[in-house]
Formats: structure tokens, C-alpha cells, sequence
């Protein structure tokens, strides 16, 4: 006997799959595309929207987050949304301060200093308790968008969430998160562990609420050398991928496409395309030609361009697209930027990047 299903019922039929049967290696008539922090600061209705209200007030808003995840939606023909929230919404769930301060971002009061610390974190986390108003947003957009496009849930991955953890907020070295990873071993995988194991539940509730593919960001790869990968992320990524398929199907929700986007690890892109993940999501410092030749033919791709591309005039946007295409293909792959957009970008550049993706793509797949 099955177990009775938590997926709500009755949402609108999808329109447009392209962008979930590309993550699942299924033909496209055309490349889809969607962009990183497309609900972002570059749009002036995201910026009115956002004005007066404090950051994570406005990711504890389901109408909020509604809103602006639908606002590049109705601008650009992009083949995905994705819910606006923040990575940070899971430390916040383990018992942690999260303020986000202007200029500065997001910051921790009272970081983790010491080992003794960990024993602050919630141990157990009920996470439809600690974070059920992401999964009311996602059921509302999923209900807003009316079938027009898929919507993507998404969470930060365990080394990413605690080097911001341990940091209090941005670095540029790492430093403080690292030294843990050679000083406290132990309690690092303690700790990797601890977030794995919440991160997996959030995502499988992510999908009840109705989100139709999963993203889990690594953002902060780069720090680690290719051992400290080994060691300190590669096994909870690929733990996540494992343990959110085996919830979805014993709780018989819908076994979505998963994304892994471990930004500036290149030096891991075989072990990424085998960690049980459909899509491996790159960053622009890497070839699509040699990203192809380590991930092998049975993964998808997605990314690549570089953001600061959209600073170049419309009509080289267009050629750096084609370029990128012909470099990947227009088949088992998702256009994408390779990081997200800046506050500072033209939205006419956006979506300039859109359109060249549909045009050339199509253009493609017809010669």
C-alpha cells in the first residue's frame, strides 16, 4: 500500500515543459532558458515591491514571494520560475539570527565560534514548523502562474550554508569556515551532516507544496581544493540527491528533475555528473565543450554565460548566445547565466539574452 500522498491536487495543467523535459534528457523544439535571481534588484517592480519591507519579512511572505517570483514572468518569456527565498531560510530554521544589513548582506550576530556551539542548533528540525511559509508560496505561485511555466524550489547545499554559518556573513577567504574543516573535522561533518539531513526534508517538502524541479546551490565550491571537496561536500550533495528520491517515492510525490550547482568546481564535474543529480548547472569559467566531454551524455547542462556578458551591446549578446550554443548544443541542455544577475543590469539585456536563446536554438535544431 502506497503511502497517502501529501502532493496538493488541482493545480493547472503545464503548458509549456520544455525546460523539464530538457532536464530530463527528453528532445526540445528549442533551448529553455531561465536565469539566476531573475526575481531580482536589475527590475524596478522587484525594487517598489521590495522597498519598504525588511528582507527576510519579505521571504516570510507568501503573497511576497508570489509576486516577485512572477515579475520576470511577465516580462520575458523565460521557460522556468523559481521561487523567490533565500539560501539562508535553513540556518534561520536551526535557531540562528539571519539580518540582512544594506550594503553589507546578509549577516549572523552570533556566528558559530566554537565546537561547543553546535550544541545552540536545533537538533531536530520540523521543517514544515520552522519553514511551512515557503512551502505556502510555493503552492500559491504554482497556482499564480497558471500552468505557464514549471516552478523550481531550491536550497542551499551543507558546506555553502555552513561556511555562512561560521563566517557571519560574506567572505573573501573562507578562512574561518575552513580552518574548521582542518581543525574540528569531527564536528564539521557533524554539522554537514545536521544541515544534509534538513536540507533533504525541506526539498521533499518543497515538492508536496508543488515545486517541479530542485535546485541545491553550492555557491561556495570555489573555496575548497579538490580534497576538501571530497571530503566536505561532494558526500552530502550526493546524500541529498539519494535521500530526497527515496522520500519522494515513499511518500509517493513526483520523482522532480534535481540540479547541482557547485559554483567554480570544475575540478569536480565528473564526480557532479555521477552524484545522482539530472542537470549539472556550470559557471562561466569553463568551456562547454569540455563540460560536455567530463559530464558525459547522460546529463543535462545547464548555465553557462557570464553575467557581465549582459553589460555588451544587444547585438553581441546575440553572438556570445550562438557561440554558447553551438559550444553545448541545443539538446540535453538549460540556457542559464553562469552565476546570477546583477542589481545593476539592464532588463532589455535580459531579455535580449532570452530571445537570442529561443531564436538561435530554434534556428539550430531546424538545419
Amino acid at each position: 500500500v502506497s503511502a497517502p500522498s501529501r502532493s496538493p491536487k488541482g493545480f493547472p495543467k503545464l503548458k509549456n515543459d520544455t525546460f523539464l523535459r530538457a532536464a530530463r534528457g527528453e528532445e526540445t523544439e528549442y533551448t529553455p532558458v531561465w536565469c539566476m535571481r531573475q526575481a531580482g534588484r536589475y527590475l524596478p517592480e522587484f525594487r517598489e515591491t521590495r522597498a519598504a519591507q525588511d528582507f527576510f519579512a519579505t521571504c516570510r511572505s507568501p503573497k511576497a514571494c508570489c509576486e516577485l517570483t512572477l515579475q520576470p514572468l511577465r516580462r520575458f518569456p523565460l521557460d522556468a520560475a523559481i521561487i523567490f527565498s533565500d539560501i539562508l531560510v535553513v540556518p534561520q530554521a536551526l535557531g540562528m539570527d539571519v539580518v540582512m544589513t544594506p550594503g553589507k548582506g546578509p549577516t549572523f550576530p552570533e556566528p558559530l565560534k566554537e565546537v561547543e556551539d553546535l550544541l545552540k542548533l536545533r537538533q531536530k528540525v520540523d521543517v514544515t514548523a520552522e519553514l511551512g511559509y515557503v512551502f505556502q508560496a510555493i503552492t500559491l505561485t504554482r497556482h499564480s502562474l497558471e500552468g505557464k511555466v514549471p516552478l523550481i524550489g531550491f536550497s542551499g547545499a551543507p558546506w555553502t550554508l555552513m561556511s555562512y554559518m561560521i563566517e557571519g556573513g560574506g567572505s573573501t577567504t573562507m578562512a574561518k569556515a575552513k580552518s574548521w574543516l582542518y581543525r574540528h573535522p569531527d564536528a564539521s561533518h557533524r554539522l554537514l551532516r545536521l544541515l544534509a539531513d534538513v536540507i533533504a526534508d525541506y526539498l521533499v517538502g518543497q515538492v508536496a507544496a508543488g515545486a517541479q524541479a530542485l535546485q541545491l546551490f553550492e555557491s561556495h565550491a570555489g573555496h575548497l581544493g579538490p580534497e576538501q571537496f571530497q571530503d566536505f561536500a561532494l558526500p552530502y550533495i550526493r546524500d541529498i540527491a539519494r535521500d530526497v528520491k527515496s522520500k519522494l517515492k515513499s511518500e509517493a510525490l513526483p520523482l522532480v528533475p534535481m540540479i547541482v550547482f557547485a559554483k567554480d568546481a570544475h575540478y569536480a564535474l565528473r564526480d557532479l555528473a555521477r552524484a545522482g543529480y539530472e542537470v549539472v548547472g556550470l559557471d562561466w569559467t569553463i568551456r562547454p565543450q569540455d563540460a560536455r566531454a567530463q559530464t558525459g551524455k547522460d546529463i543535462t547542462l545547464q548555465g553557462n554565460l557570464d553575467p557581465c556578458a549582459l553589460y555588451a551591446p544587444m547585438e553581441k549578446i546575440g553572438e556570445l548566445v550562438q557561440k554558447m550554443l553551438e559550444g553545448f548544443g541545443t539538446q540535453r541542455y538549460i540556457a542559464n547565466l553562469g552565476h546570477g544577475l546583477y542589481p545593476d543590469m539592464s532588463p532589455e539585456h535580459v531579455g535580449a539574452f532570452v530571445e537570442a536563446v529561443h531564436a538561435h536554438s530554434r534556428h539550430m535544431n531546424k538545419q
